[in-house]
């Protein structure tokens, strides 16, 4: 069995295809199948679950950049951290 040359193939009608474009292209013009993009490259997804897979391993700097840490001061000091510290601010006397 060929491991290194598997072909794509469509869930709906087992057709299958030599490369993903191929699949993705048969998927949005033959089933009308949504197609999601990746965001930060373009590249086209026929499921959700994919193009997370996708944006893990291939963006995961980016993504890194995006935590919920802040981009000035106390880089130790989470966004959660900064609003308990404001909310202290306010008393409760209303």
């Amino acid at each position: 069995m060929d491991f290194f040359h598997r072909k794509k193939k469509c869930e709906q009608c087992n057709e299958k295809f030599a490369t993903d474009a191929d699949l993705i292209h048969h998927a949005r013009h033959v089933h009308r199948h949504d197609i999601v993009k990746c965001a930060h490259c373009g590249k086209e997804f026929i499921h959700e679950k994919d193009r997370l897979h996708h944006a893990r391993k291939e963006h995961e700097e980016e993504m890194k950049k995006r935590s919920n840490r802040e981009s000035f001061g106390d880089k130790s000091k989470s966004l959660q951290d900064s609003v308990d510290e404001k909310t202290k601010q306010f008393s409760d006397k209303l």
